[in-house]
């Protein structure tokens, strides 16, 4: 296995963060299907309660696949990026992603393993509010490199 397990435990976070657009949501949101009027329309959103239009469920994957990327494309990780095949994501909230957040993001490799001659790596990534602070979303993701046969 060419990954590095030493870096198991390691974390990389994004240098500045990730701002949210209204655009960039309502793009998503029309890439996926998603139809609900909360993800275009600030007023549908503002008639649920929130302060802009809201972000559909798997909008974190934007900040979190940035944020891991800086893991995956280092030197250091021993990932040829032509071997990876995407395992599994799950997405944990603590409040809805709304436009106008700036998201700090941190990745955690969890684990790292290897299975079949291919190594699979679980990382974490933590989304929380520049300004407070405060959680956003959690990313849990598992990759699989592919071994060579």
């Amino acid at each position: 296995m060419s990954v590095n397990t030493d870096l198991q435990g390691a974390q990389y976070s994004l240098p500045a963060p990730f701002e949210v657009g209204r655009e960039a949501i309502a793009e998503f949101a029309r890439a996926i299907g998603a139809t609900h009027p909360a993800h275009v329309d600030a007023a549908a959103a503002q008639e649920l309660g929130y302060t802009d239009v809201i972000a559909p469920t798997t909008f974190a994957v934007i900040p979190s696949q940035r944020c891991e990327a800086l893991y995956i494309s280092s030197p250091d990780s021993g990932i040829d990026y032509s071997r990876v095949v995407h395992g599994q994501e799950q997405f944990t909230y603590t409040r809805p992603i709304v436009a106008g957040d700036r998201l700090a993001a941190t990745t955690h490799v969890d684990g790292l393993r290897e299975s079949g001659g291919n190594a699979m790596i679980t990382t974490r990534t933590e989304l929380t509010d520049a300004h407070s602070g405060e959680p956003v979303a959690t990313v849990t993701s598992t990759i699989v490199v592919r071994g060579e046969k």
